[in-house]
């Protein structure tokens, strides 16, 4: 039964980050953490996503910008590897309920027009700093690297392709981390490969989905659920 539940759980979060960019881990984390614990559950999600996103990556690989994502790996692998060591030592709960404060801003004051937001250079260097960070040290910082991503001028499947692409070079950098610093075992990775699987045939799902939305449908939707994401990491941290 856990499995079945596991794979259903992967397949949803999968299919609704394959849309929307974004959302997979906070759907799959509270899932985890139920199933297999708290310790295993960063660790399992990790391999997961690594899985569900390389497979983003290969769905829309000919639109990837790959400026964008060079300038934010340059910020984002180093500040993962810190965010990762830190991972067993800073309360978490207060750090993920600040990372929902933090999209719920960039929705009022981008949606209100109060800051003109571009992905300049600078900006996506320093946002993938902050996104490593988080990253390595909650598990999933995906809804600021989205609104990092959804500012910039790309079609939809190229904004879900190249947000990936960022996410799957960081969940390598933290995958070796966790092995080295705490030990995955052959449980957590074997578990991580199951769910991420099903994730595979999420993001299918969620591809097919995007290919039938018109652009300015979609940048609502992904914008609501940004919202709706800080709103939930605020209440449940």
């Amino acid at each position: 039964m856990m499995l079945i539940i596991l794979f259903a759980g992967g397949f949803i979060a999968a299919a609704i980050s394959g849309a929307a960019g974004f959302g997979g881990a906070l759907l799959l984390l509270p899932l985890l953490t139920k199933m297999v614990g708290t310790a295993m559950a960063v660790p399992v999600l990790t391999i997961a996503q690594l899985i569900g996103n390389l497979s983003r990556v290969y769905f829309g690989y000919k639109e990837i910008e790959w400026k964008p994502v060079r300038l934010f790996l340059i910020g984002a692998i180093p500040m993962s590897i810190i965010g990762a060591f830190s991972f067993v030592s800073i309360p978490k709960e207060i750090v993920t309920k600040l990372i929902g404060f933090t999209v719920i801003a960039f929705v009022i004051l981008k949606h209100y027009q109060i800051i003109k937001f571009e992905g300049s250079d600078r900006v996506m260097v320093l946002g993938g700093a902050f996104v490593g960070f988080l990253s390595g040290l909650v598990g999933s910082a995906g809804p600021i690297g989205a609104a990092l991503f959804v500012s910039l001028p790309l079609s939809p499947i190229a904004y879900i392709a190249s947000e990936a692409v960022t996410a799957v070079a960081m969940h390598i950098v933290k995958t070796v981390v966790y092995q080295n610093y705490l030990g995955l075992g052959l449980e957590a990775i074997k578990l991580g490969l199951y769910v991420g699987a099903a994730m595979i045939a999420g993001t299918w799902a969620g591809k097919k989905i995007i290919e039938m939305m018109p652009k300015e449908m979609f940048s609502k939707v992904v914008t609501l659920l940004l919202a709706g994401m800080g709103i939930e990491l605020i209440i449940l941290g």
